[in-house]
């Protein structure tokens, strides 16, 4: 029981047309399984109401965004990361985050209710939006406001960020939450934004111990990933308990992207999904939600989402790519676009240091759990 959230609007939500957050990437990937064959039928959102920003926002943050939104000048707005190179202000900009928050939080509804239990919300994953602080191509944080509105239906709930960045403003916001528990795998910060999820970040107070970071080496291959995930993650779920899986899956650790250094390829992220599948089946009976995030090659982070629509669906992956969608967005794949569907395997990528950047990995993963057991006791 596989639900489906998406809305033109989401388009709307857009810091130009040089900017990597780019539309297109969706649209891609829509066109993409439509090319396959494959009828894709979405649930339209409502926008976010107000009452639902101001469950993790402050108040006149929001006044700002909503100010900056109908242009209207607001003083020192860098100051709340607001109107900033990454993050720049546009006519309409509140408007369309609040589809992206809309869309998550009826995914949460959905589950909440029972009317899904696989829920896929093509957009969304603003998860570097902080309580009074834009940041990272991201004003309103989707991923708190569902998951607040999920722990307020007594719920505890499970995040697992696999964005390349540190998932930081959904543990920024949730940090002292014994009710929900924030797994992010990312690129270390010490080599890459935010510069934050070391391994000390556990949380804090009633929340102590339920905040997990696993900093990866840059040039981190999918092998020494899966593993890392399948250290971490099953033994997390497994103390926890959670009702609710609730997974940003951007496809920036992909080896094409140009805003980082992680090397995974088209085949990782379909095993990385099928093991987050069976975790939820485990772990919370199959309750999970999906939201997009980052990504900004043109050339693999639609094929990696219309994957992981594949992949939630139970459908399989084709060998070719539609020759029609090849030609159609020839202009952003390049002179050269991909051959298949998958990334060719092996990649075809040498990294000298392959053993080292293994033992390192599995050392951080060795010493989050080492810091995060005593809590679990």
């Amino acid at each position: 029981m596989s639900s489906l959230i998406y809305r033109a609007e989401y388009a709307n939500y857009s810091f130009g047309e040089n900017h990597p957050f780019s539309p297109l990437r969706v649209r891609m990937a829509l066109e993409l399984l439509e090319a396959l064959g494959h009828r894709v039928d979405a649930i339209a959102p409502e926008p976010a109401r107000r009452e639902d920003l101001l469950s993790v926002h402050d108040d006149y943050y929001v006044d700002h965004v909503e100010s900056l939104s109908a242009g209207r000048k607001v003083p020192n707005a860098q100051s709340y990361g607001l109107d900033t190179p990454d993050t720049p202000a546009f006519p309409g900009m509140d408007e369309a985050a609040r589809w992206h928050v809309g869309g998550t939080l009826l995914g949460a509804r959905q589950i909440l209710e029972g009317t899904a239990k696989r829920v896929l919300q093509l957009g969304g994953g603003l998860h570097h939006a902080r309580r009074n602080f834009a940041s990272g191509f991201c004003v309103y944080n989707d991923l708190a406001v569902a998951i607040r509105s999920l722990t307020r239906r007594g719920l505890w709930v499970a995040y697992l960020d696999i964005d390349v960045h540190h998932g930081d403003g959904v543990q920024q916001i949730l940090y002292e939450d014994k009710r929900v528990m924030t797994i992010s795998l990312h690129e270390s910060g010490k080599y890459l934004y935010p510069g934050t999820g070391d391994v000390h970040e556990l949380g804090s107070g009633v929340g102590r111990g339920l905040k997990l970071n696993v900093p990866l080496e840059p040039h981190t291959e999918g092998e020494s990933y899966l593993e890392i995930l399948e250290a971490v993650v099953p033994a997390a779920l497994r103390h926890f308990g959670p009702a609710v899986l609730v997974v940003q899956a951007g496809a920036d650790a992909h080896y094409d992207d140009q805003l980082a250094d992680l090397m995974l390829g088209t085949r990782d992220y379909e095993r990385i999904f099928d093991r987050i599948l069976g975790w939820a089946e485990t772990f919370t009976a199959g309750r999970v939600l999906f939201t997009l995030g980052g990504g900004y090659s043109l050339r693999a982070t639609p094929r990696v989402w219309a994957l992981l629509y594949l992949v939630v669906n139970g459908l399989p992956v084709p060998k070719e790519l539609p020759p029609e969608w090849v030609r159609r967005w020839s202009h952003v794949l390049g002179p050269e676009p991909p051959p298949e569907f998958h990334d060719p395997s092996p990649l075809r990528v040498d990294i000298p240091n392959r053993a080292q950047i293994r033992h390192r990995n599995l050392q951080v993963a060795h010493r989050l759990l080492e810091a995060a057991r005593p809590y679990w006791l």
